[in-house]
């Protein structure tokens, strides 16, 4: 029997400037939310539209990226998988639906130039990009070179470990 897959693939524009906190381990942990947009024409020919709202983490270098390089409005492209979480505050179960990136590609253009860089958590890639993740050479995979390995696979510490109770 399958395993089944977890993947998640968003194209949409960031709602807020990445949050960065650091584990108690050092590594850091980057959050943000990205906005998906659909349309359609109702039976009385009116265009209607629904905005969905998107939970990103990333963690350890692909945290440091986001954060460095993503800011309110960019645009940009999210490989993932889904993660919910729940913990009980003030006698009430609350959960946070969260998509857990493993690779992120930086669609808006930069100032001078058009180069769109692509990171993953894997060291997939073709060229080095910023602090030895691979990006790949026309948005596709190929061999990486020196980028580190990083379990995609992160796990939280419990959500006391953290300055705030902001559980995620």
């Amino acid at each position: 029997m399958a395993r089944g897959i977890n993947k998640v693939i968003l194209v949409g524009n960031l709602g807020r400037d990445p949050e960065t906190r650091y584990l108690p381990s050092g590594d850091p942990v980057t959050t943000f939310s990205i906005a998906t947009s659909d349309s359609w024409r109702d039976q009385s020919g009116q265009t209607q539209e629904r905005t969905e709202w998107h939970n990103i983490v990333a963690f350890k270098r692909l945290a440091e990226i986001a954060s460095q390089y993503l800011r309110k409005g960019s645009k940009v492209y999210v490989e993932g998988s889904l993660r919910t979480q729940s913990w009980d505050k003030d006698g009430q179960k609350h959960y946070r639906t969260e998509v857990v990136m493993r690779e992120m590609q930086m669609l808006d253009s930069r100032a001078g130039g058009g180069d769109q860089g692509g990171y993953d958590q894997s060291g997939g890639g073709g060229r080095g990009a910023p602090g030895g993740y691979d990006r790949p050479a026309s948005g596709g995979g190929g061999g990486g070179r020196g980028a580190p390995a990083y379990d995609n696979r992160p796990t939280l510490p419990p959500e006391d470990d953290f300055d705030d109770d902001i559980p995620f």
